[in-house]
């Protein structure tokens, strides 16, 4: 089983750069898109924003043209989940949607970011905390977990070109990357891509939005619930051809029946 996961930083944009023809080539199984920055009567009617031979669904951000996320999927899921269900709305900062299957639940993440200072980045953790909350509790449930998408932060110097310029910023700040630190090592969740590719030039944004030019941050990641991890056979991120900002996380797993 192949997915594709991309932040796009605007469907429509991505569109014009071609993405849709490249995922028409990749034969993957499942794409998850971020960041579409447009509402679902804007993309589902128009051929351009469809793929033959899948399954396509959307959840936007109640703020027109920001956020907002899609999946792909060649075979129909058994249900779509909107949302975590997080307290107090926080949901509304981020955006998640789930693909239930037979045996998996696939999500493609919007994490919130903390561009607007420190209430920003409260918003960011908080949304954090109660995420950690949840994926405690369906670690209980007897099914496969894999959620993809754009988290906002990056879990060890290997996944920054230039870690030690950063130590201090939203994404790369101590608490956030312990808090990755407990999800993979108390929650039991693993990050995808790292057990198939251990190379240290691997990032998949870059701020400045010039791929493979300096200050290359990976902060896209396929997080897998414990028993994926040893079902990983490939992972690349791929830079031929820019999208957006950030670039295509693949990940091909041993997975023939969803």
């Amino acid at each position: 089983m192949r997915i594709i996961s991309l932040s796009v930083d605007g469907i429509f944009q991505a569109s014009h750069r071609g993405l849709y023809e490249w995922l028409a080539n990749q034969d993957a199984d499942v794409i998850c898109l971020q960041d579409l920055r447009a509402q679902e009567p804007e993309i589902a009617d128009r051929d351009e924003f469809m793929l033959d031979g899948y399954f396509s669904y959307f959840f936007d951000s109640p703020k027109p043209h920001t956020n907002g996320v899609a999946i792909y999927t060649r075979q129909a899921p058994k249900a779509i989940v909107f949302g975590f269900g997080l307290p107090c709305g926080l949901d509304m900062d981020g955006r998640y949607l789930q693909a239930d299957f037979d045996h998996i639940s696939i999500g493609s993440l919007m994490a919130p970011g903390a561009v607007a200072g420190e209430a920003s980045q409260e918003a960011k953790d908080q949304f954090y905390r109660e995420l950690q909350a949840h994926l405690d509790k369906v670690t209980r449930k007897k099914r496969r977990y894999i959620i993809c998408g754009n988290w906002e932060m990056a879990h060890s110097e290997i996944d920054l070109e230039n870690p030690e310029a950063h130590l201090g910023e939203s994404g790369f700040l101590p608490h956030e990357r312990q808090w990755l630190d407990q999800l993979y090592n108390q929650v039991g969740y693993a990050d995808a891509f790292r057990r198939g590719n251990t190379d240290r030039d691997e990032f998949s944004w870059w701020p400045s939005g010039v791929l493979q030019r300096g200050d290359g941050w990976r902060t896209d990641l396929q997080v897998v619930s414990k028993d994926l991890a040893k079902l990983v056979e490939y992972a690349v991120v791929y830079k031929a051809n820019a999208f957006s900002s950030h670039a295509p996380v693949i990940v091909d797993y041993d997975i023939e029946e969803l």
